[in-house]
């Protein structure tokens, strides 16, 4: 897919990537954001994530939320940050019941940046 700068934002945009923040971080190079961004298609940590909720292991699950929030914000993975940030705060306290709540919302924002990052590879 051959996408225009404006149409390539806009895709980004509604996967809850923030292109305007991304492309100050990588100091303008598209090249470069693109490749490390389309790699997060291979990111084990919200899987590992589900999984040691799936375990009621708090430890595991706070040190993948805690990596998947450092791969989301340096990647301008808006949404899925700050879902990262909330599962991060439940879990340093340990709160399972929380962090379970919080969870759909995390999974909806990390399934609409595989959606886009898919489109944008496409």
């Amino acid at each position: 897919m051959t996408l225009d700068h404006t149409d390539r934002t806009e895709l980004l945009r509604e996967g809850g990537i923030d292109h305007r923040e991304a492309m100050e971080r990588f100091c303008g190079n598209e090249a470069l954001y693109e490749r490390l961004a389309l790699k997060f298609l291979d990111d084990p940590h919200f899987a590992e994530l589900e999984q040691a909720l799936s375990n009621e292991d708090a430890q595991a699950a706070y040190r993948a939320a805690h990596s998947l929030k450092g791969v989301a914000g340096n990647l301008s993975l808006r949404r899925l940050y700050d879902q990262s940030c909330r599962l991060c705060d439940a879990l340093r306290a340990s709160d399972l019941g929380a962090a379970e709540r919080i969870l759909p919302d995390a999974r909806a924002a990390y399934d609409a940046v595989i959606r886009t990052l898919n489109q944008l590879r496409g």
